[in-house]
């Protein structure tokens, strides 16, 4: 039971919450909605695109959907392993790295947060456009209307977000159910088009493995905000319901998504996420096509308020290693303000052939995740096993992780640098990776490297003062017991 407890509680519509500690009174929501709400998170348009790649190098429709399937199962295991922080610990997922980077140096791993959260603001704000039929010239009166709406949206925050992305999950089933049945079932007996990528598919190592990297890299990304959404859960929520729940969710609709995109990409010359879904659609029932259309807009206006929201909290938490910031509605208004106006400039700028600037971003996404995900895994798992001085994460000024942790920074740093040369890039490729014709799998160094760096940098290390801090963060929050 929580002894005490000195916050404000919940009133009103608008969630008070953001990098500070939900206390138990707070608590609610269910286990099994981690499930939609992770379907709904990944089933969006940028996922179908992620499964155009290994068709568009040459690998078959069943060699991608296989690399789709091993690469997603992968990196949604690392994903879900963070969600049991949350009801663990009662905090935003990104804060939790002080206890392994510092207060200060965690900023190291904020920074590559913030970047993923904005890389898809853009790259979703341009899908939208696209999707409601907005032409290049007026992207500059639709954009900041998309954008504000994600912002409100984040605003409100927790358990808005929850309920929009519970209850699109139905009609995103419904909806895609119906295009994929008829893809598979139309392509397998239609005319092979001669410049279709399926006219000349076939086996490529490197290839698969990109694929299987960016399957991996994608659903990785999604570890830096999975506490965000289950912190709120009671202290008792089976952590193996959890976990499989949140697995479930964002795995299986990655699987199916990307492997729908690497069906569509194979038989149709050119294929994009918006024109090549209103294409189907329209096979089916004409107008269908928009509704699909429709229908994953709203879902990419869903995820933006869950990136916006994400990218506060890193900001906030970044911010607050160096000057206290008071988590107030007006904090988080003018913080989702400044995540507004940047995403907006870097839409105007981006060019208008996304997709290679997407396929980079994601590899660049795995590189710079993986090793933070490592080591907090193994921190929160193996070294600290769920056991944080709350009050010394949360008031980091003169705090027991002090300000730069040598033993965070320098595994994040190990794993990083042995991952360069298996980089595989659109503008670099490591030594090794090119020796292997762009085969990547520098994810698995990188996360070996960091995790193991971790592991053995922490043996043997004093307790004692963190103990004490144990202690003192109890008689604030109680003993919060799993």
């Amino acid at each position: 039971m929580m002894s005490s407890d000195t916050s404000t509680p919940r009133t009103g519509v608008i969630e008070t919450r953001s990098i500070d500690v939900v206390p138990l009174s707070e608590r609610h929501g269910k286990v099994w909605h981690q499930g939609p709400f992770w379907f709904t998170g990944n089933f969006v348009l940028t996922t179908m695109v992620v499964g155009f790649t290994g068709p568009s190098l040459g690998l078959s429709i069943w060699w991608t959907v296989l690399a789709v399937v091993l690469g997603a199962g992968f990196g949604t295991f690392f994903m879900a392993f963070h969600a049991n922080q949350g009801p663990t610990m009662g905090l935003a997922q990104m804060i939790q790295s002080r206890a392994q980077f510092g207060s200060r140096g965690a900023v190291v791993p904020f920074i590559a947060t913030v970047f993923v959260y904005i890389g898809f603001l853009v790259f979703d704000t341009i899908l939208v456009t696209q999707g409601i039929g907005v032409y290049s010239e007026a992207t500059w009166f639709w954009y900041p209307i998309i954008i504000a709406v994600s912002i409100v949206i984040a605003v409100v925050g927790h358990d808005l977000l929850h309920f929009i992305q519970r209850w699109l999950t139905y009609a995103l089933v419904a909806v895609f159910a119906i295009i994929t049945v008829f893809a598979i079932v139309h392509f397998s007996q239609a005319p092979i088009d001669p410049a279709a990528a399926v006219a000349t598919a076939g086996w490529s190592t490197s290839a698969f493995l990109i694929q299987f990297s960016l399957s991996a890299g994608y659903n990785i990304s999604y570890s830096v905000y999975v506490s965000d959404y289950t912190r709120y859960l009671p202290v008792n929520a089976s952590a193996p319901k959890l976990i499989t729940s949140v697995y479930t969710g964002a795995g299986l609709s990655a699987i199916w998504l990307m492997s729908l995109g690497a069906i569509l990409a194979s038989y149709i010359p050119g294929a994009d996420p918006i024109g090549t879904l209103r294409e189907v659609g329209d096979m089916i029932v004409p107008g269908f096509g928009t509704v699909a259309v429709l229908v994953s807009v709203l879902a990419l206006v869903s995820i933006m308020g869950v990136n916006a929201y994400g990218a506060m909290l890193t900001g906030a938490s970044a911010i607050d290693g160096f000057k206290p910031v008071k988590p107030t509605v007006r904090m988080r208004v003018i913080a989702l303000t400044i995540v507004g106006i940047i995403t907006l400039v870097i839409a105007l700028a981006i060019p208008e052939n996304y997709v290679d600037s997407f396929n980079s971003f994601v590899g660049l996404m795995l590189y710079f995740l993986v090793p933070w995900s490592a080591v907090n895994l193994v921190d929160f798992y193996l070294v600290r096993r769920g056991r944080y001085a709350l009050t010394d994460i949360v008031n980091p000024q003169h705090g027991v992780y002090g300000k730069w942790a040598w033993r965070g920074l320098a595994s994040y740093a190990l794993g990083f640098v042995a991952m360069i040369p298996f980089f595989s890039l659109s503008f670099y490729t490591g030594p090794i990776a090119r020796a292997l014709d762009g085969a990547d799998f520098a994810f698995a160094v990188g996360l070996v490297v960091s995790g193991v760096s971790y592991y053995l940098f922490n043996r043997g290390r004093d307790t004692a003062a963190e103990e004490a801090a144990i202690a003192r963060s109890q008689e604030v929050f109680g003993v919060w017991r799993r």
